[in-house]
């Protein structure tokens, strides 16, 4: 199965029109830019293998 590359430009339009939000031409790159940090973020944590035994914590305590 081929994966397609995730277009972040793409999906800060579509979430605009979809959220009927209007992003600004000054501010599109920067929020794409945040958007490919949070992905490439996401893609780190979502890569890390959890054991099955692993439960949800009910309450979080640091």
């Amino acid at each position: 199965m081929r994966r397609e590359e995730f277009d972040v430009g793409e999906y800060v339009d579509q979430m605009g029109f979809l959220l009927n939000l209007e992003i600004r031409d000054e501010y599109r790159d920067g929020v794409v830019a945040n958007f490919e940090r949070i992905s490439a973020i996401a893609s780190l944590v979502n890569s890390f293998p959890l054991p099955e035994e692993i439960e949800v914590a009910p309450v979080f305590e640091p």
